[in-house]
Order: C-alpha cells, then structure tokens, then sequence
C-alpha cells in the first residue's frame, strides 16, 4: 500500500498495511496502540516490522548523551525512517535540525513543520535547483543547507534563486568527499568557494564545510582510518582558508559523522572547530538510533576497538550501550525438511544488502516458547525465508519467528507503518513512513 494513502495523522489504517488485523474495521492510527496486540498473538497479520521504543528510547539518551559530551550538535539523518513522528522526536531530545537526502525527503519533513535542514547531497543541475526553489517558495521561514561540490551546481542554484524573489535563504556547504560525491582537492574547493563569494547575496551564501566519511570505509580497518583521516584532515584545513574569506563574525556549519566512524570525526575535527569561536560541529547520524543484529552492530564493534566512544572523559562501550531497536516477524509456513523451515517473509519484507536477517526466538500459540539463535537464514525469495535448523529444532508450521534485521535504512523503506513495542512486546504506538 502506499503511503500517499495514509499520509496524514487522522487518516484511517486497515488490512491493506501490514501487520493490521485482517476483518479488523479500519483505525484511525492514533488507536493502533491501544488495541493491545502483540506480533506473534495470531491476529496481527505478518510479516510486519517492529521498533522497540524503550530500545529507541536509551540509544536517544546515549547518543545525545555522547554529542553534548563532545560539544557538538546533531542534525539525525531522516532517510533511515523517514518517519516525521520519530524524527520530531528526535528534535525534541536536543537534535539541531534534520538531515534529508534529497528534494523529495526535504518536503516531507517541511510539510511536517520542521524547518531547519541539511540536505546532505547534491542535486543536480538546473533542473534540479528550480525544483528545489519551486518547494521552498512555500516555506519562507525555512533553514536548508545544500552540499555542492562543483561550480556548475553553484551557477544553477545561483540562477533558480536569482529568477524569484519569494525564496527563503539558501546556505551552501562545500562537500569534499572520498569513494561518493565531494571536492577530491583544496584547489577544487578553492575554486568553487571563489564562485560562491563571488555571487553571495543575503539568501545565497556560503554556511559551511561538509564530508561524508562512512563512503571512504574499505574492507580493512587500517586503511579505512587513513583513508577517512585524509578526508577528515582537507576538512579541517579548509576552515581557516574559508574564514580568512569571510571574516571573523559568519556563523559556520562544520558537517560530517554517520553512525559508524563519528567518532573518527569528532577526534579529527573538533579541534579545528574549537579554535573558530563562530563555528560548530554538526553531526549527522541516523541509524545509531535504531542499531541492528548487522551492519552496525560489527560498525559498533570497530568503534570500541578504537576505544571511540568517550561520555564525560570516559571510555564506554557503545557495543553494549546501544540496542538494536528494530525487528521483524514473520510466520513458519512449511517444514519441508527436517533442518528446514520456511517462513512468510522475503525480500519485499526486510533488508539483505548487509546481511540476511537473524532469527532470535519463537513465539507458539501467543506466547515465547524457545530462543532461535542457533538457526540461520540463508536465503531470501520475494516472499519466503529458508530457515536452516537443528535436526532436534522444535518448530512448527504456524509459530511465529522473531528476527533482528541488519541495515535499517534498507529494510524500513518496505514498510508504511513501523509498529511501536513496549517491553512486553504489545504494540502501543505506530508510526507511519514516508518513503514515496
């Protein structure tokens, strides 16, 4: 279903979402939670996708926790979500603004209210800046940040904000970047900065320096931290270039830090900053939020083996602090053979560009009957996961399989409702999405 069908708060929830109760009459979603259903209590109709909001809730408080530690700011990357709910409440807890990835996901969170914005990525041409004119016209109090990394999008954003008179300011920030877009040299970015100065009016200017670490990550860990130290190193020697432009007095924006290496970021980065009293560090993590049973799970794992994560002058471990949030249900449709169950969940139903999803327990009859871990996923269809089991493994045709999900941007974006857990696992709150 999509999620133009239920692109308002009021709007009424029925069978054609996953996970609500077929013959169930349609609720507004606002009532979702008071219904007391579970994922594995035989009515929710599977597979559906879970956030378990106490989960949500300690990697919040951790993670600001460790920002306002560090003296930097937040501005929590939309795209894993896209959830206007959970990214209002992620501004609520002390994030700066919000990133986005592109046009679109920027009109889904200013229709939502927000106003300040990164939109970390470039946009294209001319075409692409008259559209992002044409969206911000109807938001005149509006913050957005681009990222540019060639003067060909400075001459066309330059141009669509030249021909109206009815924009909000636009801020730019030179991307330099490794293995993904971004300036590859200081001279490039030299160049590309004179263009921007030499056009700057009171709703077109320069706002900042930004990068992008996690796309400059290889197969080694070594090489990776040289590689994104590079990047993190023509970053801070460009900020006093750009300040000697500008003067003393221009707020700057210094922009980097995904959910993995951060910590790199902070350590490389902060210094520069410090020493720019009209400047500050805006990190934009996303998934950190939400974690896994994958990708960032073994992310987390090289982080404490840096001994990254400092709260307070201290060293903690951000592999134990951190939960995954994130779950998927699916039912045993088929035992095939005796170490085989195949269950109603594929490729439509949850991520595997990172690694295929990790069974964790089974639920018989609407309650827990056994721990899974020893089994395995190892093969997805479009509707169907093949299960590999013990040859003593107890599992049935109708019981229930929760999973653990690796790379949340990827698995979220199949589901218009993410279904809200208290501990108990009772749904009491459902969020919807906006992936288009």
């Amino acid at each position: 279903m999509s999620d133009l069908h239920i692109a308002t708060e009021n709007a009424l929830i029925d069978e054609r979402v996953r996970g609500f109760p077929p013959g169930t009459p349609p609720l507004p979603l606002a009532a979702i939670g008071k219904q007391g259903w579970k994922p594995y209590d035989g009515r929710m109709a599977l597979p559906l996708i879970s956030l378990d909001r106490q989960a949500f809730s300690c990697n919040v408080e951790l993670m600001m926790a460790y920002v306002k530690s560090h003296g930097a700011e937040i501005a929590p990357h939309a795209k894993t979500p896209m959830s206007t709910a959970l990214a209002n409440a992620l501004l609520a807890a002390g994030a700066w603004g919000t990133t986005v990835a592109d046009i679109r996901q920027a009109a889904v969170l200013l229709k939502a209210g927000q106003r300040r914005l990164i939109l970390a990525n470039e946009i294209g041409g001319a075409a692409g800046a008259r559209r992002l004119a044409a969206l911000l016209a109807d938001y005149a109090d509006a913050e957005l940040h681009v990222f540019v990394d060639s003067t060909a999008l400075v001459d066309a954003l330059r141009s669509a904000w030249q021909q109206r008179a009815d924009l909000p300011p636009l801020g730019l920030m030179v991307e330099f970047g490794a293995g993904r877009a971004g300036i590859r040299s200081a001279a490039v970015a030299e160049a590309i900065l004179n263009a921007i100065l030499a056009v700057e009016t009171p709703t077109f200017r320069l706002t900042g320096i930004a990068a992008y670490e996690g796309a400059a990550a290889t197969a080694d860990a070594e090489e990776t931290v040289l590689r994104i130290d590079a990047l993190m190193a023509v970053t801070a020697d460009f900020l006093p270039k750009v300040r000697a432009r500008i003067g003393d007095k221009r707020p700057l924006l210094v922009t980097a830090g995904g959910s993995v290496f951060f910590d790199v970021v902070v350590a490389r980065l902060t210094a520069a900053v410090a020493a720019d009293p009209a400047c500050r560090l805006l990190l934009r993590c996303g998934a950190i939020f939400f974690h896994d049973h994958g990708i960032y799970e073994r992310g987390l794992a090289g982080l404490d083996a840096r001994g990254g994560f400092r709260i307070g002058g201290e060293t903690v471990s951000a592999a134990a602090g951190f939960r995954p949030a994130l779950r998927v249900w699916a039912e045993v449709l088929s035992r095939p053979e005796a170490q085989l169950a195949i269950c109603g969940m594929g490729m439509r139903d949850v991520a595997m560009d990172q690694g295929l999803p990790r069974p964790l327990a089974l639920y018989r009859n609407g309650a827990y009957f056994a721990d899974l871990r020893g089994a395995e996923a190892f093969r997805l269809n479009d509707q169907h996961a093949f299960v590999a089991l013990a040859d003593d493994s107890d599992v049935a045709v109708g019981d229930v399989i929760e999973y653990g999900i690796s790379h949340p941007c990827t698995c979220l974006d199949r589901h218009a409702i993410l279904y809200g857990l208290d501990p108990d696992h009772s749904v009491t709150a459902a969020y919807l999405t906006s992936f288009g």
